[in-house]
């Protein structure tokens, strides 16, 4: 399988809202956001589900939110940001 986004690309791209470095989700809580996705439970910063499964995740420094990988294309608007605290619900 090919990497979810090229490691270069990766060291350069930063959180559109904080400038925070990203790296990369792990299988984990690609698992858990796959599954909430698919109960139509993930929603992003503006509220509403996501419609599309991620492929991977890219996770803000501080761990608090998470911007969505699909078909090897980071979503890296601020109001399509996960937060990750609805996964603790």
């Amino acid at each position: 399988m090919a990497e979810p986004i090229a490691p270069d690309l990766l060291e350069i791209l930063v959180c559109p809202e904080t400038h925070q470095k990203l790296r990369l989700a792990d299988a984990e809580l690609v698992r858990r956001l796959r599954e909430r996705q698919a109960q139509g439970r993930l929603l992003a910063r503006n509220g509403q589900p996501l419609a599309e499964a991620p492929d991977a995740a890219l996770v803000r420094e501080d761990g608090r939110v998470a911007y969505a990988i699909v078909d090897q294309i980071p979503v890296m608007l601020i109001e399509q940001a996960i937060g990750l605290d609805q996964l603790d619900s």
